[in-house]
């Protein structure tokens, strides 16, 4: 890439033929008089360039939150973003007149950003524009390229630093509110705010039984103990956490893409309420201190490795702004979704729309994986229609992914569509039941 100089402008060229024509045809044609005519042309060129140029304005870019742009801070789709051009003039000479210009992605809005901008840079130091508006989708938004012309020497130098320069506006997804205050059918870990079946030190009230060695005596129940005239000590649950995988179902994209709900936009595609949903259900069980761990069912076959707190929650809004569909290459069962611990919740976010999708849910229950499926189709897509055939084509493909839906169903597959706060909430409860009743075992 070659180094940005200065370079002779029209008005430089057009002085230095004038007088280079004046000059010649005054020795030619022996006209002192043509020479009076061209002095005005070199002095004037020669009073522009009596300073020594040094080098060209330097251009930066830095894009994120208005609060913190220059650190590239993450937004929410929804909230305010800004982008950050600083130009640099290292030269001690003035600068006539430093033009910029930058182009941005469709979901964000900052007025003002498809036209050109003047700045003023003092000599020896830095100007900044910042540009604000609002970040309308989730996702890494492209800030720039940014393109600068600067002139000097009264216009007769001129550099050009082309669009080179680029930035990203980092905006997570917005979750939307989700509950399942009984949404986890086998806890696994030492300590949670989930109840299991084994006793332990907890807050459920399991029963009254004898004291043995190594009991607390806070737990001794007085009132059973004076009764029977024998120590009794209330026995209690062990209250464990879980792990909960969301596999993100990415072989098939429909629909309008579409930004944050409530803020003027219409439309979502699946990707958008793939996104939306594994962010809430993230969030949500990591507040009650579960592990969560995120896979990637497509081609790619990106994993996130299980992580509980805070931390784990930022690392997943990250994961999810690099989600893109891949449908094109056949995904491999063994290397995505083998690995799974046993007694995991998996929740598959999957629009039940590519035909890969069933088998693989259906291995996943045939497996005895406690299985959910969230229907991540907008409803509101549009019919695709066909020439004279009308809507049919779009009809007989509803009624074939219902038909697909029941069958999954009956398979022991829950399929519930996603709708914000409560709408895991009864299947969810469905499965921890089904998890807790005895199975039978053969010999």
């Amino acid at each position: 890439m070659s180094v940005p100089t200065w370079y002779a402008s029209r008005a430089l060229r057009r002085a230095v033929l004038l007088t280079g024509l004046l000059t010649i045809a005054a020795v030619v044609l022996g006209r002192v008089d043509l020479v009076v005519f061209a002095a005005p042309f070199a002095v004037g060129a020669a009073w522009g360039l009596r300073h020594r140029r040094g080098a060209v304005p330097v251009v930066e870019v830095a894009a994120g939150a208005p609060d913190a742009v220059a650190s590239g801070a993450a937004t929410v789709e929804g909230g305010p973003a800004a982008g950050l051009i600083s130009v640099a003039n290292s030269d001690q000479s003035g600068l006539d007149l430093v033009v910029v210009r930058t182009s941005t992605s469709e979901w964000l809005d900052l007025p003002g950003a498809d036209r050109p901008h003047v700045v003023a840079v003092p000599p020896g130091e830095v100007a900044d524009l910042e540009l604000t508006g609002v970040a309308r989708r989730w996702g890494r938004h492209r800030f720039g390229p940014v393109g600068m012309t600067a002139s000097t020497g009264d216009g007769l130098l001129v550099a050009t630093v082309p669009g080179a320069a680029t930035a990203a506006v980092k905006a997570y997804p917005v979750t939307e509110p989700f509950e399942a205050p009984e949404a986890m059918p086998r806890a696994a870990g030492l300590v949670g705010s989930h109840r299991s079946r084994r006793p332990g030190e907890g807050g459920e009230l399991s029963g009254v039984r004898r004291y043995a060695p190594g009991d607390r005596l806070r737990r001794i129940d007085w009132r059973v103990s004076l009764r029977t005239r024998q120590l009794h000590v209330v026995a209690t649950l062990s209250d464990r956490d879980a792990e909960v995988v969301l596999v993100l179902d990415l072989l098939a994209e429909a629909g309008r893409p579409g930004g944050v709900p409530g803020a003027g936009e219409t439309g979502a595609s699946v990707l958008d309420v793939t996104v939306r949903a594994a962010a809430a259900v993230a969030e949500h069980y990591l507040q009650r201190g579960d592990r969560v761990s995120l896979v990637e069912y497509g081609p790619a076959g990106r994993r996130l490795r299980p992580a509980s707190g805070r931390r784990q929650y930022l690392t997943i809004l990250e994961w999810l702004l690099d989600v893109r569909p891949s449908g094109a290459m056949e995904p491999t069962y063994e290397q995505v979704l083998a690995p799974l611990p046993p007694n995991a919740l998996v929740v598959v976010l999957t629009p039940v729309v590519d035909r890969r999708t069933a088998p693989m849910l259906a291995r996943l229950a045939r497996a005895g994986r406690f299985v959910v499926a969230v229907d991540t189709l907008p409803a509101d897509i549009p019919p695709i229609h066909s020439g004279r055939d009308g809507d049919a084509p779009y009809r007989l493909w509803r009624l074939e992914r219902e038909n697909t839906i029941g069958a999954l169903r009956e398979h022991g597959v829950p399929v519930v569509a996603w709708a914000g706060a409560g709408s895991l909430d009864r299947v969810l409860r469905d499965v921890a039941r089904a998890a807790a009743a005895p199975r039978v075992g053969f010999s």
